[in-house]
């Protein structure tokens, strides 16, 4: 089902889709994209399918400024994503046939997952991590950032980083107020973490690093493939697959 659900006056494109065989309740996951991403990405859908043949229901939107989403990708921040994130987490909440909600995402969407996650870890049920780009708010503080280079105290209106990756410095301001370590640490739920070793674009010690400071995190590393899970994107969702079949109650076998 596609449809259109509002944040602060921005339409936002989803799309929520149930498997074949509709139990009365099923858990439903939120699946966020990347930077420069859109929610018909390849690796998304193939998580999306992966978790639908778990018998999850999967709702994945356009963020701000990207896809068919409205906003432009110039003045798009993190916050804003993050207060869509929290719109829809919201909106899903109040679906009658969720049984538990779980928030997932990729790259910057990954980022936004775990920042929106401790905004509603009372209605999450674990967060679902691939290649979370934690390290943004870093790079925004010490002035290189995904191919750009600023002074981090003199923020320009607007910075390039990259071939129509044009962005006003409220990007730049917005992420270097995020406290990453507050997020983890505030947040006790499950979590799973994937990511690759060949990942050019947030390299794999940031995955490791966040992954050991969450209380309740399972880490699997993708050996030899990229950011996006160009090489083998079969052994990400045969992880995500035993993740989500896994027992998770304490008095389970």
């Amino acid at each position: 089902m596609q449809f259109s659900l509002y944040d602060e006056g921005v339409t936002l494109d989803c799309v929520l889709e149930r498997p074949s065989d509709l139990p009365e309740k099923q858990p439903l996951a939120v699946i966020l994209h990347g930077f420069t991403g859109n929610k018909d990405e390849r690796h998304l859908l193939a998580i999306c399918q992966t978790l639908r043949d778990c018998g999850f229901a999967t709702l994945r939107f356009d963020l701000y400024g990207h896809g068919k989403s409205g906003g432009t990708f110039r003045d798009h921040t993190i916050s804003k994503w993050v207060s869509n994130a929290v719109a829809v987490i919201d909106y899903a909440s109040g679906l009658d046939f969720v049984s538990e909600l779980w928030l997932g995402g990729h790259s910057q969407g990954g980022l936004t997952a775990m920042l929106a996650g401790v905004e509603r870890r009372e209605r999450l049920a674990g967060l679902l991590l691939f290649s979370p780009a934690c390290m943004i708010p870093e790079g925004a503080r010490r002035g290189s950032l995904l191919g750009g280079v600023f002074d981090p105290k003199h923020i320009p209106d607007v910075i390039c980083l990259g071939p129509e990756r044009i962005l006003d410095g409220n990007y730049l301001r917005s992420a270097q107020k995020i406290d990453i370590e507050a997020a983890i640490r505030d947040f006790d739920g499950p979590v799973l973490l994937i990511h690759a070793t060949d990942d050019a674009t947030v390299p794999i010690h940031w995955g490791e690093q966040t992954a050991a400071h969450y209380q309740n995190c399972t880490f699997v590393r993708i050996e030899d493939d990229t950011h996006c899970y160009d090489r083998h994107l079969d052994r990400v969702t045969d992880a995500l697959r035993a993740y989500v079949q896994k027992p998770r109650h304490p008095d389970a076998p």
